[in-house]
């Protein structure tokens, strides 16, 4: 099944042809429409630009696979049922990685219980799908046994080759998403970086003229970054079955330690593409954040844990969350972090209080504030 994420400043694409809801074809890669015909997906339309509030509670069922230990819920209120933690594959695939660890990495997740595997049109220029598509046709895995999230916006370099055209307007993206699955192109759609307004007025338009809803939300979710998640999604779930699934959850590998003492020369920071988080890392608020790290490591010893384990266990111990989505440069990394799974029981509600007295950025809903 593919879900397809559509953005704003990322919105949702239209295409004419086989390439339709799929990333442009690269000069270099000349199978890209062929490798990427046989793969349904989900969408999520995106645009550019945490823990639960009791008020808002959220109960999605959780099972739990006996032979991987994985997690799995439902999406939102759909009934698609996803691994608490995906696999992504911004700025890796196709690019900071090689193929063969590409391959690695999707065959240490999948026989680790995954079944979301998370890219983008534009990510590394369209071949990190195919890349994704040819290593599941290698490996002949069952399609209907995985979860394919693909996100539309930023395709090529022409101005009709990028936005969410029938034009940038909600209810024609609505339009657009509908008939992508009408046309069984994709199962689901969701957004990506939308605000709850825009989410709340495609529900609406998409009950007013008798269309199909966005299922999910993929948004931004980690220690230092909570009042979407926390606050604004639960009360969409609870009012039109919206789910959230999470990504960056080491802020860019912030989160990890790794940027303690500086940024080393083979970080993602290291990279000239990603000076914004070089910038992040050293500025004031960047070493606030450090210091909140090592004021977090005792917890994470004491619970038997890496810190990078302890941050992604934070971010599953939330209910409303279907999945946490890891991005990971080597098979080590993407191991450490699948074994926040078995970190997730000790999350207990003493623990997240201990977090919250030592993060003092838990965000509060109006709900709150009048009680």
């Amino acid at each position: 099944m593919q879900v397809s994420i559509a953005c704003t400043e990322h919105n949702l694409k239209s295409r004419n042809g086989e390439d339709r809801l799929l990333s442009k074809q690269s000069s270099n890669a000349p199978n890209v429409n062929a490798a990427r015909a046989k793969f349904r997906t989900v969408a999520i339309i995106a645009r550019s630009l945490g823990t639960f509030t009791p008020q808002h509670h959220i109960s999605l069922k959780e099972s739990t696979a006996k032979q991987t230990g994985m997690k799995y819920r439902n999406l939102g209120k759909s009934g698609l049922r996803v691994s608490c933690l995906g696999l992504g594959t911004w700025v890796t695939f196709g690019g900071q990685i090689s193929d063969e660890v590409a391959e690695r990495l999707m065959t240490i997740a999948y026989e680790s219980g995954v079944n979301l595997f998370d890219t983008a049109e534009v990510y590394a220029a369209g071949k990190a799908e195919v890349i994704l598509g040819s290593i599941i046709k290698k490996k002949g895995w069952r399609r209907s046994s995985l979860v394919i999230t693909t996100k539309l916006y930023w395709g090529g370099k022409a101005e009709t080759e990028r936005g969410l055209s029938r034009k940038h307007i909600i209810e024609e993206i609505v339009r657009a998403m509908t008939h992508v699955i009408n046309q069984g192109m994709a199962m689901y759609w969701g957004t990506s970086r939308w605000s709850a307004m825009e989410i709340m007025e495609a529900y609406s338009v998409a009950r007013q003229f008798n269309m199909i809803p966005p299922v999910c939300e993929q948004a931004e979710y980690h220690l230092f970054q909570r009042e979407k998640v926390e606050v604004q999604l639960p009360e969409l779930y609870h009012k039109i079955g919206v789910g959230a699934m999470t990504w960056s959850p080491l802020a860019c590998g912030i989160i990890s330690g790794k940027y303690g003492n500086g940024v080393p020369e083979s970080s993602r920071a290291s990279l000239k593409c990603y000076q914004w988080l070089k910038e992040r890392i050293v500025s004031e608020e960047g070493r606030k954040q450090q210091n909140k790290l090592k004021d977090l490591s005792p917890i994470a010893e004491r619970l038997g844990c890496t810190l990078p384990q302890l941050a992604v266990a934070w971010c599953l111990r939330n209910e409303g969350v279907s999945s946490v989505l890891l991005g990971s440069s080597t098979p080590e990394q993407l191991i450490e972090n699948l074994g926040a799974i078995q970190v997730l029981p000790k999350m207990t509600s003493h623990v997240v209080n201990e977090i919250d007295n030592i993060l003092r950025n838990k965000p509060y809903s109006k709900k709150d504030y009048r009680s």
